[in-house]
């Protein structure tokens, strides 16, 4: 790190900080700025002045201090002692501040981003003489007791191993391998490297993906699913349900890791995160969730520069374990405070805005950080996945404001949240309307050999009949529903079963809360079969009255709290009984009709 100071404060607005002197600074170094060293970033050159973006509070800065370059961009720092940790925006260890300065983070300041006095227990992989290179596997660390750590060769480094250490004890500097480059010099391999959160992590081959990120959430799985290394947006206005949405994602899907960045969220919101991940339990070890949990606390009252610096802290660290061969599922909580903070530096800086002040190059941020998703194949052959789900949150729920626009753009999955369905309890509050899903149709193939061979086609006649329904609401609200035909009246009850039995879901049911995929074809299969039967007694003159009155439809809306999620028989029993009530009251009626013939 070199700590000549060649260029001192000239300007100061806000984040936004000018600097002149000899010019040794590069674009987007990251730099010490005044006497308390400050974080910051460049992101302009103009002749012998710098234009840095500060990721910490400006306050009390005066021109004339010193700003320093660390010679190298913005990055992280990688290695064991992430997974259960607790960062800000530009990876501060929060706990670990917490112990030095109390409840209130003192600005600058020398830290250690990662532990240096714990010691890991690392097993050797390699030995003398293999070929390595990026990503090649040196050994492994237990980092916590669900994630095995893989310790890669960093970018940078390729040749032969010259020495690998015994197993054993060792802190994350210690040296653990030395690789001898094809120039003959020697380079040293430890637990951790760096890497600047702005340039995506190198990949051997990205991948198609056809695999569900199963979620455990009916209307997400059924009707708008995501695969692993998909992307998504959850936009919905305030007390609609984003971040419960994103609280249930994280501790139900089936991703290995979660990386769960509260970005400019309110304070209230990220405590609630912080005090309730712990306690959360693991479906998969029955262990804490934060054995495979990363958290980015970087709330509205935080510096607003540094909520940019979150969004690509997080898909870094996501990518660094997409390359041991994790699913890694993001949670960005929310990508408006982000593109807020975007246009806040953009007209400090005097640009040219866009649409709503938003800068003109809002579109071209978001797809790079939507971009970085996807299933690859890193180069040393291991298949792992990011997957992006992030919450939008439009003023008001005005989906046509840029944010959610361009969001839509950049992503296949759309939970579009309604504010009428919150307010009426109705959660997760999806619109299936409004929503959509671009990963069916390369799903379906996954669905007929994971699940059932029917399964698509049951979700597509559902999605049918809530359509139909919606249209019939809109004529009932106008005429009234005792106007509408029996087969129309079947239609708008069989769309409440599905409404209220299906697409609402309690998350702190013990049932409830998590679905297997088996139970939730059971559910749809049964709801369609029984409409499909009763269909059949509509069109011979029984009443929907009459049918309704067998109580079968109310037995279909309580289906997701009457039978638990292992055995599915009672399905088919359930099915055998309604097959029976439904053929005793078309004899009965039948008998009824031939008596008033005679």
């Amino acid at each position: 790190m070199s700590m000549e100071c060649s260029k001192y404060i000239s300007k100061i607005n806000g984040p936004v900080v000018k600097a002149k002197g000899e010019n040794d600074i590069g674009m987007l170094d990251m730099v010490l700025v005044g006497n308390e060293k400050l974080i910051g970033e460049v992101i302009g050159i103009d002749e012998d002045e710098v234009i840095i973006q500060v990721y910490e509070s400006t306050s009390g800065l005066k021109p004339g201090e010193p700003v320093v370059s660390t010679g190298r961009p913005l990055s992280v720092i990688l290695g064991p002692g992430i997974i259960g940790n607790i960062f800000d925006g530009i990876q501060r260890p929060l706990l670990e501040l917490e112990k030095r300065s109390g409840n209130f983070i003192t600005r600058g300041g020398d830290y250690n981003n990662l532990d240096v006095e714990k010691k890991w227990h690392f097993t050797p992989i390699a030995v003398k003489g293999d070929e390595v290179s990026l990503h090649s596997i040196v050994g492994t660390v237990p980092e916590t007791q669900a994630i095995t750590h893989k310790i890669m060769v960093p970018y940078g480094i390729a040749g032969t191993l010259e020495t690998v250490a015994l197993e054993g004890d060792y802190t994350i500097n210690d040296e653990l391998a030395t690789v001898k480059m094809k120039d003959g010099s020697i380079k040293s391999v430890t637990m951790v490297s760096y890497w600047p959160v702005r340039k995506p992590r190198p990949y051997k081959e990205r991948i198609m993906t056809s695999e569900l990120l199963m979620s455990g959430q009916r209307i997400i799985d059924t009707l708008f699913p995501i695969t692993k290394g998909g992307t998504s947006a959850i936009p919905g206005s305030f007390g609609t349900g984003k971040t419960m949405t994103q609280h249930q994602l994280a501790q139900w899907c089936d991703a290995d890791i979660i990386v769960y960045i509260g970005c400019g969220e309110r304070g209230n919101e990220m405590t609630e995160v912080l005090e309730d991940f712990p306690k959360l339990i693991d479906p998969r070890n029955g262990r804490s969730l934060m054995e495979r949990t990363v958290l980015i606390a970087n709330t509205s009252n935080m510096p607003v520069a540094a909520r940019e610096a979150s969004i690509y802290t997080g898909i870094t660290l996501a990518e660094y374990y997409r390359d041991m061969g994790y699913d890694v599922a993001i949670m960005a909580d929310s990508t408006s405070r982000w593109a807020e903070a975007l246009r806040e530096i953009s007209g400090r800086l005097e640009e040219m805005p866009a649409e709503e002040g938003f800068p003109a190059y809002l579109p071209s941020r978001l797809s790079e950080f939507y971009g970085r998703a996807g299933m690859t194949k890193s180069y040393n052959d291991s298949i792992g996945s990011v997957s992006i789900i992030g919450a939008v949150s439009p003023q008001g729920g005005d989906f046509s404001e840029p944010v959610t626009q361009n969001t839509k753009r950049f992503v296949r999955c759309f939970w579009g949240l309604d504010r009428a369905l919150a307010y009426s309890r109705h959660f997760p509050a999806i619109n299936w309307l409004t929503s959509y899903s671009e990963y069916v149709d390369e799903l379906e193939g996954w669905f007929d050999k994971n699940v059932d061979p029917d399964f698509n086609k049951y979700r597509s006649k559902m999605s049918k009949l809530l359509q139909e329904e919606s249209h019939l609401m809109e004529i009932v609200k106008l005429v009234g529903g005792d106007v509408l035909p029996e087969e129309q009246k079947l239609v708008i009850e069989i769309g409440r079963v599905i409404r209220v039995g299906y697409l609402q879901q309690n998350a702190f049911h013990p049932v409830d809360t998590f679905v297997p995929l088996i139970k939730q074809f059971k559910m749809m299969w049964l709801m369609i079969s029984l409409y499909e039967r009763s269909t059949e007694l509509v069109k011979i003159g029984i009443p929907v009255s009459i049918i309704k009155a067998t109580g079968f439809f109310e037995e279909c809306v309580m289906l997701k709290y009457s039978t638990n999620n292992e055995n599915f028989d009672v399905y088919d029993e359930l099915w055998e009984k309604f097959k029976q009530g439904l053929k005793d009251l078309y004899n009965s009626y039948a008998d009824h009709e031939r008596r008033g013939n005679a």
